[in-house]
């Protein structure tokens, strides 16, 4: 059996995928098993390909990325998901973490930098670069309370303009459940109307990356 970490890159923009595998394949201890365009392409093939990390980038056309991030170590457990992403909000990357990401690296990171990253989810630590570390940051400055995973989850549902019905319909929760999340988003946030609450999502990029699940 071989010792080489087995790395699956999921990106929708070819260029950055190659440039990607290019890195990757000059370290001899690292096999690229496969280049993806999609989510759903990755859900599919994660069991065949049985990679070790899923480098995935989060704003791609189709399934979510957070879908992929929570469903992918289901299908093939033990899986390191790897978030390799142009997005810096602090509420995005709370949001993939929350939803099972081992990591959160930006696209401007020196390249030498993805490789620390994969040696480092694959010890079972968890990875954020400078960038992603420094965005939230303030957040754990201020004090403020977080949002619990079902709460992003539900800001997710509610920033596309689903109902609370709709939303309950989805997650197959009650009506009165998305209700009392809805509030306490609203109070953690400190945003009073559920407009303040759709303009938050879509300034902070809560939206970006969210798509048929």
């Amino acid at each position: 059996m071989s010792d080489k970490t087995r790395v699956l890159i999921v990106d929708d923009h070819p260029m950055v995928a190659e440039g990607i595998e290019a890195i990757l394949e000059t370290y001899d201890d690292i096999e690229v098993v496969g280049t993806l365009s999609s989510a759903k392409e990755a859900l599919a093939s994660v069991v065949g390909m049985d990679p070790d990390v899923v480098l995935l980038d989060l704003n791609m056309p189709g399934m979510s990325g957070l879908t992929a991030t929570a469903r992918v170590p289901d299908a093939r457990p033990g899986t390191r998901i790897l978030i390799l992403t142009m997005h810096d909000s602090p509420e995005y990357i709370s949001t993939a973490l929350s939803h099972g990401a081992s990591g959160y690296i930006l696209k401007d990171v020196p390249t030498e930098e993805i490789r620390i990253a994969i040696d480092s989810v694959m010890r079972g630590e968890q990875y954020l670069c400078t960038g992603a570390a420094a965005s939230l940051a303030p957040r754990i400055a201020d004090g403020r309370e977080p949002l619990t995973s079902r709460e992003q989850t539900v800001l997710l549902e509610l920033a596309q303009g689903k109902s609370n019905r709709v939303v309950a319909e989805t997650l197959n929760i009650s009506v009165h459940t998305v209700e009392t999340h809805r509030k306490n988003i609203k109070r953690k946030l400190g945003i009073s109307s559920t407009a303040g609450l759709t303009r938050y999502a879509l300034e902070h990029g809560v939206l970006q990356g969210t798509g048929e699940v």
